[in-house]
């Protein structure tokens, strides 16, 4: 039986951490769904707009060889929608959110990977800003 994982992000700026993310998400299972925050989400989360747009992040994740396929993910509160609409077997987040998603254990395995040390896109943002 295929299994199939998800994971979310917004993807902005996308770096070499956002990569293998997905790419450890993907070695996870047979097929990966990718929910991109929505630019209206991204505002209200991180109290900025993205650098790049929802079309060009979605365009951007869409292309990569372990995605199989993308959709906008609209609202937090709708997390065990999205698994459940996609038929996800197992949710990949990042372990900035450990303990955050456990909710969902009764629908999913639930791992949370660790971060890519020293890469944060809010750094990025900040040092070619000129803001760090």
């Amino acid at each position: 039986m295929p299994r199939t994982v998800i994971t979310f992000g917004t993807f902005d700026v996308f770096h070499v951490g956002h990569l293998r993310v997905i790419e450890r998400a993907a070695a996870l299972g047979d097929r990966l769904v990718v929910g991109v925050s929505a630019d209206a989400l991204n505002l209200s989360k991180k109290g900025r707009e993205p650098v790049f747009s929802q079309a060009e992040r979605i365009a951007i994740v869409a292309a990569l060889k372990p995605v199989d396929a993308v959709f906008i993910e609209e609202s937090l509160e709708l997390k065990r929608d999205y698994i459940l609409e996609h038929q996800a077997d197992v949710l990949v987040m990042g372990d900035d959110w450990a303990g955050r998603f456990d909710e969902f254990k009764d629908i999913c395995e639930v791992v949370y990977l660790p971060r890519t040390p020293a890469i944060s896109t809010t750094a990025l943002i900040e040092k070619i800003s000129g803001t760090a």
